[in-house]
């Protein structure tokens, strides 16, 4: 077996004026939303739903997903945000040591599932054409999609990396996780920081600074092709058999198909935070998928509507 090895050190966006910078992993989110917007509208047109309902439901779903993601994370992963900075949780600055743009730094999966959740409950209670099971089993269609392209913006970011993958195969040195700016641009030299990772890579004098990252498991393309795999299935259930007409089947499926693959992953994936669970070697995010998965077989086999909106 050939071994596929390589060095990742991508530009990670695009300078637009003074410090301000379109990241690509921003970039990917949009990309997830307008994606899913489009899934959306065509099974609007499909089952002849008015798309006059279709610009609410967007708007629901941005709001819900990145709130939930955004406190998701604090409550799973960084909860000493609540006591050290507590507006950084809602806004992107920092302003602990001082005010500094940061961005969103830490979306959770599981928090924006369970946000997902909570606004299309919302939503169904505002807008009455279907039952809240029919909204939920189509949603998720393009949340699978969605979830890939988040993950490969993870994996431009250099985040949410793998564990050390040595002796395996396939694996990738994630210079910029490895070397922080301030670090790289002092053991270079160069102040540029961008400059000063490719230095890293490009320059025979820095070759012993490369030597020292590892090669990990880039766990990120790991998990966004399962999730492109999910996205496929669900289609398939969706257009080619009568699982729609049966309620909650489509969303129990999305759940225990994307969460068995979280759970599965999280075995290649270094710690994210300060993860507080570590009992039976699963990790946070692991427990966390357990009960999702519970719940998704739940509804594919034991959910009875109680009353259907035709």
């Amino acid at each position: 077996m050939h071994s596929l090895k390589f060095d990742w050190n991508p530009v990670t966006g695009i300078d637009i004026v003074g410090n301000f910078k379109l990241h690509f992993y921003s970039v990917m989110w949009i990309i997830a939303f307008v994606l899913g917007w489009y899934i959306m509208k065509r099974i609007f047109t499909k089952e002849k739903v008015s798309l006059d309902y279709l610009d609410s439901l967007f708007i629901y779903s941005v709001l819900s997903t990145m709130i939930g993601a955004r406190l998701g994370h604090v409550l799973f992963y960084q909860s000493e945000l609540i006591s050290d900075d507590f507006f950084s949780i809602f806004l992107p600055f920092s302003f602990k040591d001082g005010f500094k743009f940061t961005g969103f730094q830490g979306l959770a999966s599981h928090g924006a599932t369970i946000g997902i959740i909570i606004g299309m409950y919302l939503y169904r209670k505002k807008y009455k054409y279907k039952s809240l099971m029919w909204i939920l089993d189509r949603f998720v269609v393009c949340t699978a999609l969605g979830a890939a392209f988040v993950r490969f913006g993870n994996f431009i970011n250099s985040e949410i990396i793998g564990k050390k993958s040595e002796d395996f195969a396939l694996g990738v040195r994630f210079i910029q996780d490895y070397y922080h700016k301030s670090q790289i641009t002092q053991l270079t030299g160069i102040k540029d920081v961008q400059k000063a990772y490719n230095a890293v890579t490009d320059n025979p004098q820095f070759v012993e600074l490369l030597e020292k990252v590892p090669y990990r498991h880039p766990a990120q393309i790991y998990e966004a092709f399962c999730y492109v795999i999910v996205f496929i299935i669900l289609w398939y259930f969706y257009t080619k058999t009568t699982k729609k007409e049966q309620s909650g089947f489509l969303f129990g499926l999305f759940l225990v198909l994307l969460w068995s693959i979280r759970l599965a992953i999280e075995f290649f994936k270094e710690p994210q935070g300060e993860e507080y669970i570590n009992w039976l070697s699963l990790n946070t995010g692991q427990w966390l998928s357990i009960p999702f998965i519970l719940i998704g077989l739940y509804f594919m086999f034991g959910f009875k509507p109680k009353s259907a909106i035709k």
